[in-house]
């Protein structure tokens, strides 16, 4: 069973001489593959990532950054002023081995998330035309997924996806699990969720729990925390009048999404992940 340390919630901090609010090892969320961290970053300042064993994700969130890997000047990436604006998130998939370094164009909001290598190895500037947009759900389950590196992407080990939920409204819904490698019905994938509100008073309830209660929190999420979930169900709730967006990481042993949904709740499953999807954009 995964270990877990310290609390789910993660608050962020104070911005760092590079601008990290978060810094998350593997070490630090008690798990193996995941790591992640978020930058706030004002015009002209840096962040550098020397090459490693890992695949590496740049994820522009909000505002423009000029991004190079290993000589690579890939130019500008990004295009939003806020992640609830219409654009995708800036993306940029960077082969392991690589050094990477990002320069603030604009006040921007930085996210670089690692996994160890996998066997794709590449370095990529994703197109934005190339971005899946599409809705999940009905009625008060409704949200849009933007499938910034899907499972279906070619990339080594890494899975991310950013989601906005209406007010009021559920996501992750019904409550659903990988973290059991059971092929073909699940996939053993750590996850994190990291969060940001249409206005900065905002919050979001998520649960995570494992059938046996063995693990069991429902937490308050506010504007830019990241949560854990290293195992078991999850699901979100967006609080009536606030508008919520969070980016999904995730990744594990294979590079497969497969879940399980809690049985209890399987009678609310109104989406087919098997089905052919069509953006709505």
């Amino acid at each position: 069973m995964t270990r877990t340390v310290g609390p789910l919630v993660r608050p962020a901090g104070a911005p760092g001489p590079d601008g990290a609010i978060h810094r998350l090892s593997p070490a630090d969320a008690g798990w193996t593959w995941t790591s992640f961290d978020v930058h706030e970053l004002v015009p002209g300042a840096r962040v550098d990532r020397p090459g490693d064993d890992s695949e590496v994700l740049v994820l522009v969130l909000e505002g423009t950054c000029a991004v190079t890997v290993g000589d690579a000047h890939l130019g500008p990436v990004g295009e939003r002023a806020s992640v609830f604006d219409g654009p995708p998130a800036g993306v940029v998939l960077c082969s392991p081995g690589e050094a990477v370094a990002v320069v603030a164009q604009t006040r921007s909001l930085l996210a670089v998330a690692a996994a160890p290598a996998g066997d794709v190895r590449r370095t990529a500037v994703i197109a934005r035309e190339t971005i899946l947009v599409e809705t999940r759900g009905e009625g008060a389950n409704q949200r849009m997924i933007k499938n910034l590196l899907p499972p279906d992407a070619e990339a080594g080990r890494l899975i991310a996806v950013e989601a906005y939920t209406p007010a009021g409204n559920w996501s992750s819904y019904p409550p659903h699990k990988h973290d059991t490698d059971d092929p073909p019905n699940e996939s053993q994938l750590e996850e994190l969720y990291f969060y940001r509100f249409a206005k900065a008073t905002g919050f979001a309830i998520q649960r995570v729990y494992t059938a046996d209660r063995s693990l069991d929190e429902t937490m308050t999420a506010r504007d830019l925390d990241v949560i854990l979930v290293p195992r078991g169900y999850h699901v979100v709730g967006a609080a009536p009048g606030y508008d919520t967006w969070y980016l999904n990481v995730m990744a594990g042993p294979e590079r497969v999404w497969r879940f399980t949904v809690d049985p209890d709740h399987r009678w609310l499953m109104n989406w087919d992940p098997a089905a052919p999807r069509e953006a709505t954009r």
